[in-house]
């Protein structure tokens, strides 16, 4: 299954044997692994032509393979894995990442330069958040919040920029899990973009504007971001496609001639993926479709529970969104499943020593940050996760002191029922098995 089409088979399938030939390794089932930090060249020819071909100075046709160098260019376990990660949102190309803010990071460098503009949604993970308020300045460039959720479009239009390089949406947005309406956030990339304009260093098209979506909390098995108009679709992959929190890695799929570009930066500032995770990715790719189904199964069943729990004020979950209000309908226009991630608040929202006792009562969910593994995890998003977004930030979009956000594992669901039960009402809840 070498072949760079992968025709009519889906995902799941493909995740068995897309992009490598056993042939070429002893007949080795799986991938080898290519712990190597160099490569030989077979004459000296050869390295200059993959020289060329790797700075751009001789690129080759659009099918022609890079020639192997030295591992922070490309190595055979990276180059299998990028193939298939691409194959779950159709995508043209793909490139992995060290982490999720690896992979942030280098494709805003790689695709902005001093005066550019980056509007993006809000809430919007923590360090995401840092990044584009604390690091980006330095650089000259200027990050405009705009609330997520129904009516995006119609507040980034209130703005009235002359120009925007990049609309960046992370939707659902965490840890409330707001949708933002994609269609419309690409339909935006016409009006915040500038024709015409002269080309600038490091600009791949000057003057287009750039829709990236972090597709972490729902992609890539409900959530399409490539399908809905996204140019990329960013991914902090140490969560669902890793799924065993063992390893931190990022990706970012979309249009070949951003990925190209994007790749460059990747080199020189040295932000990949190094082999091992790379591998270890492609064992995680091999179950990600029954990992996310499992978890998605145990979150619908735990979130009807604390929405009946008299000690939870709200529960926040796209597989609870009201039939015919504007969220449900984009969720059912935008996601093939409500997933695995939902925040709920203990009592009004207002209590935080509420949230930490409940917090400090679970004895099988986990107290920890991140999201996606086999293990259900617990954290306080206000103090943790998003401890160094703004306060006035935090209280308009919703982030209360009172909220714990969940990612449902794969356990028996008797027994998280159980925990949940048992953290929220110690003295009324029956005890764990």
């Amino acid at each position: 299954m070498h072949d760079k089409d992968p025709g009519h088979l889906a995902p799941e399938s493909l995740m068995m044997g897309f992009g490598y030939v056993p042939e070429w390794s002893e007949g080795a089932i799986k991938p080898p692994l290519f712990l190597t930090s160099t490569f030989v060249f077979r004459s000296a020819e050869e390295g200059e032509s993959y020289f060329r071909q790797a700075y751009g100075l001789d690129p080759g046709g659009p099918t022609q393979p890079k020639g192997l160098i030295y591992s922070r260019l490309n190595n055979p376990v990276l180059e299998i894995l990028e193939d298939r990660l691409r194959v779950w949102e159709g995508a043209e190309a793909a490139a992995s990442f060290a982490s999720g803010m690896a992979a942030i990071s280098t494709t805003i460098l790689a695709l902005c330069v001093p005066g550019d503009v980056i509007v993006y949604s809000i809430p919007v993970y923590g360090g995401t958040d840092f990044f584009f308020n604390h690091i980006l300045p330095a650089y000259g460039m200027r990050a405009i919040p705009v609330q997520a959720g129904d009516g995006f479009a119609e507040r980034v239009r209130a703005l009235k920029l002359a120009h925007a390089r990049v609309l960046y949406v992370e939707t659902p947005a965490n840890p409330t899990t707001l949708m933002t309406d994609l269609a419309a956030a690409a339909a935006l990339k016409g009006e915040l973009s500038r024709p015409g304009a002269e080309g600038e260093a490091g600009a791949v098209a000057p003057g287009e504007t750039i829709l990236m979506v972090d597709n972490t909390f729902l992609g890539p098995l409900w959530q399409n971001a490539v399908a809905c108009g996204a140019d990329l679709s960013l991914y902090s992959a140490t969560k669902f496609i890793g799924g065993h929190s063992d390893l931190i890695a990022g990706a970012v799929l979309g249009r070949a001639d951003l990925l190209t570009h994007i790749k460059t930066f990747r080199t020189i500032l040295g932000t990949m993926a190094e082999p091992f995770t790379a591998w270890l990715m492609l064992r995680s790719l091999e179950t990600l479709k029954i990992r996310m189904e499992a978890q998605a199964a145990n979150a619908e069943k735990l979130a009807r529970l604390l929405a009946d729990h008299p000690a939870v004020g709200r529960v926040l979950y796209p597989g609870l969104l009201e039939p015919g209000s504007p969220q449900h309908e984009l969720f059912v226009r935008q996601c093939s499943g409500p997933g695995s991630l939902m925040a709920f608040e203990v009592g009004d929202g207002t209590d935080k020593a509420a949230a930490f006792r409940v917090l400090n009562r679970f004895r099988l969910a986990h107290l920890a940050v991140s999201l996606g593994g086999t293990e259900t995890l617990v954290e306080h998003p206000a103090a943790m996760t998003h401890a160094d977004v703004a306060d006035e930030v935090k209280a308009r979009t919703g982030i209360t002191p009172g909220m714990i956000r969940v990612s449902c594992g794969v356990e028996r669901i008797d027994d998280l029922v159980a925990d949940f039960r048992q953290a929220l009402d110690p003295e009324g809840a029956k005890p764990l098995r």
